[in-house]
C-alpha cells in the first residue's frame, strides 16, 4: 500500500516547511514536532521519505557508503573500486522500547575473544545513514538513547565501545522526532539539540476539518488511486527539493545577515551559540529553497521562527514560542539589507509556508489570585498563586530498585557503574570481560585449545551487574482545606511543591496529584510524566472547608495500588503536604491513623505546613504513624539543609 501523499496533507504549513528545510540541509539538525494526538505528525514524516532524491551506495556495504566519497573508517571497507547501485532514500523508524544495542549496534564478544576479530552488527543508526531517522514519541525514549541520537546527528558518526574494542562508522541522517507534550517534556539540554521545532494543532475551521476527513476516507478506500491524484504535486515538490540541494553550496551568508542573526538570538536571551549556528544554517537552506544565492531578511525571519521558540524556555513550566514584535524589533535594530522580494517555490512570505507562532496553552478553570470559587462541597474557596521556585532537597525511595532509568533512587540498571557479576542464568546486558574469561579458562584443555584464542562458548559469557539510578512515581497528596488557606502559607506551599515538581522533572519521575478538602478527596491528576500538567493543576488549586485527612490518605493508597499494577517498575514516593489536622467527619483523627496504616512500606515524606508560635505537632504525629520522614515546610529547600549541616558541624556559612 502506498503511503499517504505529502502534498495531500491539509494545512500545517510550518511543519511542511521545517521538514523540507531539514531535507535540503541535514546540517540544520532535524525537526522536533510537538502537538496533540491525531494531527498528522507521523503521516507527514513518513510521506517525506518518498520526496527525497535517491542515493548511490556501494554494493554489499551495510553502512550505505557513498561510492564517490566512501567512509575511510567503514567497518565493511575499504571500498576502492567497488561497484555501486542507486536506491531510494530510507526512512528508519526507531521504536520507543528499542535497546541500546539495537540503536547503535553491537559487538560479538565471543568472536573477539576466540578469533581476535571485530564482528560488528550495525544498528538503526547505520541503517539511517544518508536517510531519515524517525522517532515517534521521542519524549518517552530513554535520555541516554536520545543523547546518542543527537550526538550522532551532530557529529555525523556513531561509535560503539565494548570492553576495549571500538568501532566507528558514518551516521549522517535527518533526525525527526514527534511528541505529545501532555505525555511529558524533553529535558532542556536535549530539546536544545534539535535544530528546529514546530507546534502543530488540529484546525478549528469546520471546512478544513471536513476536507481532512474526506481525503482520509478516500485514501483508505483506494490508496493507489488516491496517491495517483497527488503524484504530480509530489513529483514537483521532490524536484524542487533536489534543485535546492544543488543550489545550497552556492548560497552566500553576508555579514549583514550574520549580524541580524546575532541580534535576534541576543534579543531572545538564548543560551550558548547553537541557536545562532542553527538559525544561520536554516536561513541558508531557506534561501536555497526560495531559489536565491544570498540570504535575505525574510530568510532570517523564517529561520528564527523555527529555530528559537524551544530555546527560550527557562524551565519546563514555560510555554514555547517567541514574540513577533520582539523579533521584528531585533531585525530592525540590526539595520539589515532588506534584499530582493521572495519569488521561489518555498518562499516564506506566502501564507501557506509562513511559520505561525506557537499557540499558548491557557489553563482552564483557574481563577485569578484571590478570586473566590465555589467549592465541591459548597462554600467559598480561594485560589492563591505560587511564589518563586527554588532548588529542592532530594528525597529518595528506600532500598534498591530495578525500575525505569532516571536520576532519583538507587537501582540495578543496564548502565552505570559495575558493582559485580550477574548470575550465570542471566543472559542479557553488557558482558563482563574478566568474569567471562574466568568462566571459560578451566575448560580450555578439555576443549582442545591450541592457539592463542580462547575456546569460548555462549554459556561462558557473564554479564555485568550495574548500579545506576531509576525514576520513581512521586505522588503528591495535598491538603487544600481552610486551615491551609492563609494567603502567605498557601503561596509557600505551592512554591515548595512546584520546586519538588521541577526536581521530579529533572530526575525523570512520574508524578500524580491527590487533593483533599471539604468532606472528600479527589485525584486531581492521574500519574503522568507530564509535570507541567501537574504544575498547572496545582497553580489553580483552591482552598477551603474542613480537612478530610483520612479520605486523602485512602485515595493516595488507592492510586498507589492501581499504579502498582499499571506500572510495577516505578517504586512510589508519597509526599503528604498538610498541617496534620483532621477535622472532617466523626473520629477524624482515628480514621486518619487507620488510613496511615494502609501505606505501611511506602517511602513517605510529610511536609509539615503548620506555622505560628503555638504549634500542635500534628503533622509530626502523622509522620510517626506513616513511618515517614517529617520535613517542615521551611526545610524543603536544599539551602536550608546545607545551612543546618553547616551549623551542626560548626562550619561558617
Amino acid at each position: 500500500m502506498k503511503p499517504y501523499p505529502f502534498t495531500a496533507v491539509v494545512g500545517l504549513p510550518d511543519l511542511r516547511l521545517a521538514l523540507v528545510l531539514s531535507s535540503i540541509s541535514p546540517a540544520v539538525g532535524g525537526v522536533l514536532v510537538r502537538g496533540e494526538k491525531g494531527t498528522a505528525k507521523s503521516t507527514m514524516v513518513r510521506a517525506l521519505a518518498g520526496l527525497l532524491p535517491g542515493v548511490d551506495v556501494v554494493d554489499g556495504c551495510r553502512f550505505s557508503c557513498d561510492p564517490a566519497a566512501p567512509d575511510p573508517l567503514c567497518p565493511d571497507g575499504p571500498h576502492d573500486g567497488a561497484k555501486s547501485h542507486r536506491r531510494p532514500a530510507k526512512l528508519v523508524e526507531l521504536p520507543v522500547g528499542a535497546a541500546e544495542d539495537r540503536v547503535i549496534g553491537s559487538l560479538h564478544l565471543e568472536r573477539a575473544l576466540a578469533e581476535g576479530v571485530t564482528d560488528f552488527q550495525p544498528g538503526l543508526l547505520a541503517a539511517a545513514h544518508r536517510g531519515l531517522l524517525y522517532v515517534d514519541e521521542v519524549n518517552l525514549l530513554h535520555d541516554h538513547l536520545v543523547d546518542t541520537l543527537l550526538d550522532a546527528a551532530a557529529m555525523g558518526r556513531a561509535t560503539v565501545e565494548r570492553e576495549g574494542v571500538s568501532v566507528s562508522h558514518a551516521a549522517r541522517f535527518v533526525l525527526i522526532g514527534t511528541m505529545n507534550p501532555e505525555e511529558g517534556e524533553l529535558r532542556p539540554q536535549l530539546l536544545d539539540r534539535f535544530g528546529l521545532t514546530v507546534e502543530v494543532a488540529s484546525s478549528r475551521d469546520p471546512e478544513q476539518r471536513v476536507e481532512v476527513v474526506r481525503r482520509r476516507l478516500a485514501y483508505e478506500a483506494d490508496p493507489d488511486a488516491f496517491a495517483a491524484q497527488y503524484a504530480d504535486e509530489d513529483a514537483q515538490l521532490a524536484a524542487d527539493i533536489e534543485a535546492a540541494q544543488r543550489l545550497l553550496p552556492a548560497v552566500k551568508l553576508p555579514d549583514e545577515s550574520l549580524r541580524q542573526i546575532a541580534e535576534v538570538c541576543a534579543s531572545f536571551e538564548v543560551d550558548g551559540m547553537r541557536a545562532d549556528i542553527v538559525t544561520a544554517r536554516t536561513a541558508v537552506a531557506h534561501a536555497a529553497w526560495a531559489g536565491r544565492d544570498e540570504v535575505t531578511t525574510e530568510d532570517v525571519r523564517v529561520a528564527a521562527r523555527l529555530a528559537l521558540p524551544h530555546r527560550r524556555r527557562r524551565n519546563p513550566f514555560d510555554a514555547p514560542g517567541i514574540s513577533e514584535e520582539q523579533l521584528e524589533q531585533a531585525l530592525q535594530d540590526a539595520q539589515p539589507d532588506p534584499g530582493p522580494e521572495d519569488d521561489g517555490p518555498g518562499s516564506g512570505s506566502t501564507p501557506e509556508d509562513a511559520p505561525q507562532e506557537a499557540p499558548q496553552e491557557v489553563p482552564q478553570g483557574d481563577a485569578p489570585e484571590g478570586q473566590a470559587q465555589q467549592s465541591q462541597g459548597g462554600g467559598q474557596q480561594k485560589t492563591v498563586g505560587a511564589g518563586e521556585t527554588f532548588k529542592a532537597r532530594v528525597f529518595r525511595v528506600k532500598g534498591m530498585g530495578e525500575g525505569e532509568r532516571g536520576r532519583r533512587s538507587r537501582a540495578i540498571t543496564d548502565s552505570g557503574r559495575t558493582i559485580g557479576v550477574q548470575p550465570a542464568s542471566v543472559r542479557e546486558g553488557r558482558p563482563h570481560l574478566v568474569a567471562t574469561v574466568k568462566a571459560a579458562a578451566p575448560h580450555q584443555k578439555a576443549r582442545g585449545r591450541t592457539g592463542a584464542g580462547l575456546k569460548l562458548r555462549p554459556e561462558d559469557v557473564r554479564y555485568a551487574l550495574r548500579e545506576g539510578r531509576e525514576g520513581n512515581l512521586v505522588l503528591f497528596c495535598v491538603d487544600a482545606s481552610g486551615s491551609m488557606g492563609a494567603k502567605a502559607r498557601m503561596r509557600e506551599v505551592k512554591s515548595a511543591v512546584l520546586s519538588l515538581l521541577l526536581d521530579a522533572y529533572q530526575r525523570r519521575d512520574k508524578v500524580g496529584l491527590v487533593t483533599f478538602r471539604g468532606d472528600a478527596a479527589e485525584l486531581a491528576l492521574p500519574p503522568t510524566i507530564s509535570v507541567d500538567a501537574a504544575a498547572s493543576r496545582l497553580e489553580g488549586l483552591p482552598t477551603g472547608g474542613r480537612t478530610p485527612l483520612a479520605e486523602g490518605l485512602l485515595e493516595a493508597a488507592r492510586v498507589l495500588r492501581v499504579e502498582e499494577i499499571r506500572d510495577p517498575r516505578r517504586r512510589p514516593l508519597l509526599v503528604v503536604v498538610t498541617d496534620g489536622r483532621a477535622t472532617s467527619g466523626p473520629d477524624a483523627v482515628a480514621r486518619a491513623r487507620a488510613a496511615a496504616g494502609l501505606l505501611a512500606g511506602v517511602t513517605t515524606i510529610v511536609m509539615d505546613c503548620e506555622s505560628g508560635r503555638m504549634r500542635l505537632g500534628l503533622a509530626a504525629d502523622l509522620a510517626v504513624h506513616l513511618g515517614a520522614e517529617h520535613v517542615p515546610l521551611a526545610d524543603v529547600a536544599a539551602e536550608s539543609l546545607a545551612a543546618a549541616v553547616r551549623s551542626r558541624t560548626g562550619k561558617a556559612a
